[in-house]
């Protein structure tokens, strides 16, 4: 094998493997992705049921139901233009309340929200960013500035 070939090999060897990488680091990606939605954009868009996402919102008033042990508990989250049932299997943060803004993460089954995960904000002033985000462009949200 001459030389140049020899070179040639190389170089084509090393673009096949950067390439395999790159593909290995794409797929690993893109399975850790998780998409956020607020209930506007879940009521226009399709998402497959095992698919994880983020919901947020405003937990709406009236609409938080406790099982007796209180392990289980089902609310509705809103951006004031939908609304969208969650269910959560779990203790929720202390800060949860009625009003209060929100992120869950889980699935969507069948037109309800399964949370595995909700976070509360934690303070009086803070909102999410992309709960922030999704109620302003609604147009109904006029909460305090954010830093």
């Amino acid at each position: 094998m001459t030389p140049k070939r020899r070179r040639l090999s190389i170089v084509v060897i090393g673009l096949v493997m950067l390439g395999t990488s790159a593909a290995l680091v794409l797929t690993a990606f893109g399975d850790n992705l998780v998409f956020f939605f607020s209930p506007t954009d879940l009521q226009a868009k399709t998402v497959a049921p095992e698919q994880r996402i983020r919901i947020g919102g405003l937990v709406e008033q009236g609409s938080l139901e406790k099982s007796k042990d209180g392990l289980v508990a089902n609310f509705r989250v809103t951006d004031l233009q939908n609304v969208i049932p969650v269910t959560f299997k779990g203790i929720l943060p202390d800060l949860f309340r009625e009003g209060q803004g929100i992120v869950a993460e889980g699935r969507l089954v069948k037109g309800s929200f399964i949370a595995s995960e909700v976070l509360a904000k934690h303070d009086e002033t803070y909102m999410p960013k992309e709960v922030a985000d999704a109620l302003k462009k609604s147009g109904k949200w006029k909460g305090a500035a954010q830093p």
